[in-house]
């Protein structure tokens, strides 16, 4: 018999999937805030996506968290906002035998309800920013107590009064300072319309034609400004320097070339724009905090096939 071909690419979580057995909450129930508790193992633990935002708290056990091209560690207290079709899993090494009976507090809500409401509810604009770093996932830093209030009061309460504790912990969120994005590059602040069209159309130069040499001097040259101008025009939109954009870009795609197919690493490396495997090597290893061989091996574990 023929070997079944490796999965490689996460799992679209459908709704009709989303059973009461499993821990969900019906719809027709809840609105658009749905909680979610569960244990581990289970098979709601596995490489996948959907098209809600997901609140994730995790209570008990620790190993490793996989978020869009980012890998790390999590334990009791990890919270992560992931934004739409953004991938995820969390995999526990350190179960004990049986496994535990509750390890991830989850909310998940849509996004058109909120951005529709923030039309008409200039308060709910307030939490627009956080919806657009969410695209990235978040995670956030102390705020485990707080958190976990938070999850067990609106999981108590129902319709009007679930809305509002819902919409208390999405403002306390949208001010915390303490966190960190865990997957791919962001635009950070545009002044106006026209400077959002031209690092729009920059950034897809960049992500269009990565095996392409682009400098700084050729790119401000098009725009019209001097290098001096176009590298401050640039940090202030990106965050970083138009050659440290550039590597994140192109490491970012090679992460996906080795989440998302078996080639060989140094032809990933000479596509992704790298004009030799040392500095791929080297510029991976800064980004990653890995290799990426070391990427790869460990990038297999986002299934949990072990437990």
């Amino acid at each position: 018999m023929a070997a079944k071909p490796r999965q490689l690419k996460p799992e679209l979580e459908h709704d009709y999937s989303r059973s009461p057995e499993l821990g969900y909450e019906r719809p027709e129930e809840v609105g658009i805030i749905r909680c979610l508790s569960h244990g581990f193992p289970t098979p709601l633990a596995r490489w996948h996506y959907h098209d809600e935002y997901e609140l994730h708290l995790i209570t008990t056990t620790s190993g490793k968290a996989f978020v869009g091209d980012w890998i790390g560690q999590f334990q009791p207290g990890h919270l992560v906002l992931t934004g739409p079709r953004l991938p995820h899993n969390w995999v526990s090494m350190d179960l004990p035998e049986g496994g535990v009976p509750e390890r991830d507090l989850v909310i998940q809500f849509p996004h058109a309800p909120i951005e529709e409401s923030s039309r008409h509810v200039p308060e709910l604009r307030a939490v627009l920013p956080l919806l657009e770093r969410a695209k990235h996932g978040i995670e956030f830093f102390d705020l485990f107590p707080q958190a976990l209030d938070y999850w067990h009061g609106i999981k108590a309460a129902q319709g009007l009064a679930r809305f509002g504790i819902f919409c208390e912990f999405l403002g306390a969120l949208a001010e915390c300072n303490d966190y960190r994005l865990l997957s791919n590059a962001q635009i950070q602040s545009i002044d106006n319309d026209d400077q959002l069209d031209q690092i729009n159309a920059i950034l897809s130069r960049i992500t269009d034609n990565m095996g392409e040499t682009l400098s700084a001097a050729d790119l401000a040259r098009e725009l019209g400004m001097n290098e001096s101008r176009f590298s401050r025009f640039f940090r202030r939109a990106t965050g970083n320097t138009f050659t440290d954009f550039v590597n994140h870009v192109r490491v970012n795609r090679a992460c996906q070339l080795l989440m998302e197919s078996d080639r060989q690493i140094t032809n990933i490396g000479y596509e992704v724009g790298f004009n030799n495997i040392a500095n791929f090597n080297r510029r991976f290893l800064d980004i990653k905090g890995m290799t990426p061989r070391e990427y790869r091996r460990q990038v297999a574990n986002r299934f949990g096939l072990k437990h």
